[in-house]
């Protein structure tokens, strides 16, 4: 058996227009730019995890870097991204996204007690941001 994982590192969404996506990641929740090129943003979120934005289509073929190559991929279709949120700011994030003109698609209250507000992204990506009590590992 392999070693133990310690967490995720980065995770990917595929966008039709990257400056509309950066702006909008940037914007709602305040992510910076780490790298950028004509086929993906990377973005810093908070604890040393990465949301790398890829053009749809711009990585189907091995991405040449001076250490290597990258293996081709892609996605088509809506994805679904979640972030953690605390608690104390869950109605200050019904109010940034009322504020921003975003609709909030749906609120669940998790049986552990966790709360999710899902709404979409310019892509139309299911996005979710969610307080603890979601998952058996992340208790409230």
């Amino acid at each position: 058996m392999p070693p133990p994982v310690s967490r995720i590192l980065e995770t990917s969404l595929y966008v039709d227009d990257l400056d509309r996506a950066e702006a909008f990641y940037a914007t709602l929740f305040g992510l910076t730019r780490l790298i950028r090129d004509e086929r993906m943003c990377a973005m810093a979120v908070p604890d040393r995890q990465v949301l790398l934005l890829f053009r749809r289509g711009g990585s189907t073929q091995p991405s040449r870097t001076p250490v290597g190559s990258i293996p081709p991929h892609d996605a088509h279709g809506r994805q679904h991204l979640c972030f953690r949120i605390d608690i104390v700011d869950l109605d200050r994030w019904r109010e940034a996204l009322r504020d921003a003109g975003i609709a909030i698609e749906s609120e669940l209250n998790w049986p552990m007690r966790g709360t999710s507000l899902y709404f979409r992204d310019p892509d139309g990506h299911s996005l979710e941001v969610a307080t603890a009590g979601l998952w058996a590992n992340d208790p409230l």
